[in-house]
């Protein structure tokens, strides 16, 4: 029987596996199986998998280095050794199809929860398939990097001791395949994307239509040409409650909501856009509105529209949002290689907006609030030194999605009362910052609440919130509490896995129903209605702003 050069080079492969690598690899692959925040689709959970069964393998050969290391070599007889890999097949012929089958199962129950409908569990099958292609991908790569450090070991060993041949090799091919990395992912795919986005910023949204409102930017009269406020700015300006619909919802009279808005390439910085911004203001009569509210955006400049409707369904149409684009990139792509912009504008737009409310008599100012959405959020909590001084400066402040990597965030966490869990921290006894997943978590049993209050939206299954390099070897402190009500009881910590399977989570983490995930939706009434607790405000009315954003009604 005659053999093919790729089946010597697969049975090649093979052969050089280390059983104790394996061993440990097939304790990973058990663990990436078991649920995590969202439910997975089978590609993403063969992605996990495959990562995992990678880190599993380096992990298990690290060990028996370092056992060889200390002088432990056994040789054991070759009878001893086949029983081992028979040993090792058996088990992994039994526990791979179960935690397929396992991991299927768990992944039902998480869609459940997150209120998605459940899909054939048949596809799990493929999960085996491509998390192996998965794994050997990053095998070969590990192993190119092997083979490069001995080469330029053997080189560099005739001029300088063995062992610094060794770390300054490692070095270096680290170092070139790091430059190589970053080289293709920023002038590549970011620099693609960004040309791609920029494109695509041109266009504008189906059913979407100029306004004619003098109250909205990129009307007729508008200093900022509607051509000129990019793809969500043109959604933004033209969407939200008219007065006859907040009318019809509250019962009471209404006025129309003011929306300014100013596009990436309205100005040459965020400090000139954002000026731009507040001569929109003017124009629109927006400081005599009750409430001025300063959007800080994500990404592509989009305003989370179900926020924005609620704020003016709660304020009567009485107020004015003014928000601009930043950025072509989407979120998740300015998350990895742009985290200064956000920052900047969101600091630059507060900063003259509330510059130009100061100038207002003080009996007629407006109130002013202050809100964003995952990158927004992080990006508008930059305009302020921590929660005291929001406190200060502001009449409350609505963050949603907070991502980890934010420092007043991660401050207040750190620092929640004693007791308080960390999904829900409790700061100061809630005297003036409240977290909360829904409308009821703001009472806080009841205890009284001082203005100006700030909030901090989050749910327990949202991986934005939850990721952190932290995850790969320390277990978080939410992950040693309570779970959230929307987490599958058996979600647990496990070193390198749940890191990755927090990663993965985030890339569908917005297409789950409102109240789950990285989606906020129609409680953004009760958070509104407690934040500005506005005069004659009953719980029936903001139960029927509720409604009308549950219906699409923004």
């Amino acid at each position: 029987m005659t053999t093919t050069p790729s089946t010597e080079t697969i049975r090649g492969f093979t052969r050089s596996l280390h059983p104790v690598g394996l061993a440990v690899a097939l304790l990973f692959f058990v663990w990436s199986m078991t649920p995590s925040l969202l439910p997975r689709v089978w590609p993403l959970q063969a992605v996990a998998t495959g990562i995992s069964l990678a880190t599993g393998y380096g992990l298990g050969c690290l060990i028996a280095w370092a056992v060889r290391s200390c002088g432990i070599s056994p040789d054991h007889p070759a009878r001893l050794r086949r029983i081992g890999w028979w040993s090792l097949a058996v088990v992994a012929a039994v526990t791979v199809p179960t935690f397929l089958v396992l991991g299927s199962w768990w992944q039902q129950i998480t869609r459940d929860l997150a209120g998605i409908e459940r899909i054939d569990r048949a596809n799990y099958l493929l999960v085996l398939v491509l998390s192996l292609l998965v794994a050997t991908v990053i095998l070969a790569a590990a192993r190119s990097i092997r083979r490069g450090t001995a080469a330029l070991t053997r080189i560099a060993a005739p001029h300088v001791p063995a062992p610094v041949a060794r770390m300054v090799a490692l070095g270096l091919v680290l170092l070139i395949a790091v430059l190589s990395i970053n080289g293709f992912v920023y002038r590549g795919v970011i620099g693609l994307a960004d040309r791609t986005a920029s494109a695509a910023d041109h266009g504008t949204a189906d059913g979407v239509r100029q306004p004619r409102a003098a109250e909205r930017s990129g009307s007729p009269v508008s200093a900022q040409a509607w051509e000129s406020l990019g793809r969500e700015g043109r959604t933004f300006v033209a969407g939200g409650p008219t007065a006859g619909e907040i009318e019809e919802v509250t019962g009471r009279a209404a006025r129309t909501p003011i929306r300014v808005y100013a596009g990436h390439d309205a100005a040459g910085t965020v400090e000139e856009a954002a000026d731009l911004v507040v001569d929109e203001l003017h124009r629109t009569g927006a400081f005599d509105r009750s409430v001025l509210a300063v959007a800080t955006t994500t990404g592509r400049g989009w305003v989370n529209p179900r926020v924005a409707g609620a704020l003016e369904y709660t304020t009567g149409g009485d107020s004015a949002i003014a928000a601009m684009q930043y950025s072509f990139l989407p979120s998740p792509l300015a998350f990895v290689a742009d985290r200064e912009s956000p920052q900047r504008a969101g600091r630059a737009l507060f900063e003259a907006v509330e510059r130009a409310v100061a100038e207002v008599p003080e009996a007629r100012r407006p109130a002013l609030v202050a809100f964003g959405e995952s990158l927004g959020s992080f990006g508008g909590q930059t305009a302020f030194g921590g929660a005291q001084d929001m406190v200060a400066r502001t009449d409350g402040a609505l963050w949603v999605g907070t991502p980890n990597f934010s420092p007043q965030w991660s401050y207040l966490t750190d620092r929640r009362d004693a007791g308080s869990p960390e999904r829900l921290p409790v700061i100061d006894g809630g005297e003036h910052v409240r977290f909360a997943a829904g409308g009821p978590d703001l009472d806080l049993d009841g205890t009284p609440w001082s203005s100006p209050r700030i909030v901090y939206w989050q749910h327990a299954s949202d991986p934005i919130t939850w990721w952190s390099p932290d995850l790969l070897l320390q277990r978080p402190d939410w992950l040693r509490e309570p779970l959230g009500p929307d987490l599958d009881p058996g979600v647990r910590w496990t070193p390198f896995v749940t890191f990755w399977q927090v990663t993965l989570d985030m890339v569908f983490s917005a297409d789950v129903p409102a109240g789950h995930g990285h989606t906020f939706g129609p409680d953004a009434a009760q958070m509104w209605a407690r934040i500005l607790d506005p005069p004659r405000r009953t719980d029936a009315e903001t139960d029927r702003v509720h409604d009308a954003i549950a219906e699409g009604r923004y």
